[in-house]
């Protein structure tokens, strides 16, 4: 529905209207968002989420709002929402609750529920689950976990609306998370049978970066999909290492170059939803965020995001905002920052050119860093491994040539260009990872032309692109080519095995392949084989063991 005035409506001065509708919601209705539920009227429990626009919304994702519900359920039913709640008033077998809501933000989801909730309290935070059947079990493991979030989140960006948070169970369909203010809804794939504690991470961070502070328009979301995708990784480098943040950075840097053609600043162009507005504003924002910490340090970093969100709370914000509280922590003009990397789209390709001269005290080596962006302007860390102790030097790199020296103790053997991988840039390697994950967005979306084509780009590469390889084998295989699924399994494992689990999943997948053609001796064969790797990835070796004694159909298939 559109709503259009004439005459328009006067400036600053308050409107009433009235909407009246009605009608049982199954979840099967056409979606805001094609194929997402986001909105769900069952016999023992309901949800409706601000995304289902299951109440009139003005400017969505972006108008923030304040909101008085009153909400009326039979008796033995229990209403969930942001903000609130009046004491329950019951008559005639009905239940009505009230929710105020007074900062202007994102409130309108609600939950019916029955029964109570699992109450878990962890590190000083009360965390009430609702959760239905099996998933009750992982209540709380989950309580645990959000408990240890919730704490250091605070510490980190500081003092959220509430500390305590509802977590509700919805159904498959729904997106895996959705935060609202004091509320998180979980789908049961998202639950899993293990904690998503980075599911757990971006939801929960946006507490701060979506209900406290937001986006002032559209163009702007990667203030709220970067910083919570980027709140992952801190989380991640938090509970396990450096190293392994960094693993996870650079998924997302793989991600964020499957768009290549759209600055940050005009993600408004993509459809919500839609995997190219998540690499845009979630993958490439937290890429951009990962590059900003490196180059203002830890400490200014850490200094930036807890004033970005005091100075905007309860606002909706711009990147002119954000880059405000940037740079009053680091000291400095960042203009050349932003302008490269929200305001521009492409990324650069390095290319490394060195000499090296013997002197009185050492060795000296002189070179180029050069790359095809004239505007192009990033300070790069170069490290020059010797045979003593490396040495590092920061490069500033302007424009299409930089040239740089730097004088040695010990013999230099190698020269590497942002050896920690925190620039977002080309490489061999890369356009492989980049063109494959293209592939695996079509194959998800079942455009399996354009998934293989991209397959073939990271091939044209890279021939012993294992995953490559896989990844076309897997289309094959959901295509029901058998020949051409195996002869792709085949060149998996004759290739570099990167990553490991392509070996023992491919010899799975020949299994079954052989068993759908009657080759029983040659599938077990297979499945041994996977055995003998031990590579247990997603359960791979009860998935060896399970065709060994009995033979796959492919009436059964449930394909990784």
């Amino acid at each position: 529905m559109r709503l259009s005035f004439d005459p328009a409506l006067p400036k600053g001065q308050p409107v009433t209207i009235t909407f009246s509708y009605d009608g049982k919601l199954t979840g099967q209705e056409e979606s805001p968002v094609y194929g997402v539920k986001f909105a769900a009227i069952h016999p023992d429990f309901a949800y409706l989420m601000y995304p289902a626009r299951w109440f009139p919304v003005a400017g969505y994702s972006t108008d923030r709002f304040a909101a008085d519900f009153r909400i009326t359920v039979p008796d033995g039913y229990k209403v969930l929402a942001s903000g609130l709640d009046s004491p329950p008033q019951s008559a005639n077998g009905k239940t009505t609750v009230e929710f105020k809501f007074e900062h202007p933000s994102f409130p309108g989801s609600i939950a019916v529920v029955k029964g109570d909730p699992a109450k878990v309290a962890s590190e000083g935070v009360t965390t009430s689950l609702y959760f239905r059947g099996p998933e009750a079990e992982m209540a709380q493991a989950y309580g645990d976990e959000i408990g240890k979030q919730m704490s250091w989140f605070t510490g980190t960006f500081g003092l959220p609306l509430s500390a305590n948070l509802t977590v509700v169970e919805t159904e498959d369909g729904g997106p895996n998370g959705y935060a609202a203010p004091g509320l998180i809804f979980l789908s049961p794939p998202g639950i899993g049978n293990r904690v998503n504690a980075r599911l757990l991470a971006n939801q929960i961070s946006r507490q701060w970066w979506e209900e406290e502070v937001s986006a002032a328009t559209r163009n702007h979301l990667w203030l709220v999909n970067g910083l919570a995708a980027y709140s992952e990784l801190l989380w991640v480098e938090h509970e396990n290492s450096a190293a392994a943040m960094d693993a996870a950075l650079h998924d997302d840097m793989l991600e964020a170059l499957t768009v290549d053609d759209v600055p940050i600043i005009q993600s408004a162009r993509e459809e919500d939803y839609s995997p190219e507005l998540w690499a845009l504003t979630g993958s490439k924002g937290a890429a951009v965020l990962g590059m900003l910490r490196a180059v203002i340090g830890d400490d200014k970093f850490s200094q930036a995001l807890k004033t970005y969100a005091k100075d905007n709370l309860w606002k909706a914000a711009t990147t002119d905002d954000f880059r405000k509280a940037v740079e009053s922590a680091a000291g400095r003009n960042l203009g050349y920052f932003f302008t490269q990397w929200i305001e521009s789209s492409q990324a650069p390709e390095f290319k490394l050119e060195y000499t090296i001269f013997r002197t009185q005290k050492g060795f000296r080596v002189m070179g180029k860093i050069t790359q095809d962006m004239d505007t192009f302007n990033m300070p790069v860390t170069l490290k020059i491994e010797t045979e003593s102790a490396p040495e590092v030097k920061t490069v500033d790199v302007q424009g299409t040539s930089s040239e740089f020296t730097v004088d040695t103790f010990g013999k230099p053997k190698n020269v590497i260009i942002d050896p920690d991988n925190h620039v977002l840039r080309y490489s061999p390697d890369i356009r492989v990872g980049v063109a494959i994950r293209r592939g695996e967005q079509y194959a998800e979306l079942n455009q399996y032309n354009d998934a293989l084509k991209e397959y073939n780009k990271a091939l044209d590469t890279n021939r012993l692109s294992s995953l490559a390889h896989y990844r076309k084998a897997e289309v094959y295989f959901l295509q029901a080519t058998w020949q051409s699924a195996a002869n792709e399994f085949h060149e998996v494992l004759n290739g570099d095995l990167e990553p490991k689990w392509t070996e023992v999943w491919a010899h799975i997948n020949l299994g079954k392949i052989y068993d759908i053609s009657g080759q029983r001796e040659r599938a077990v064969s297979e499945y041994n084989q996977a055995a003998r790797t031990k590579d247990d990835t997603q359960g791979a070796q009860a998935e060896a063991q399970k065709y060994i004694k009995n033979p796959y159909v492919k009436q059964q298939q449930a394909e990784k």
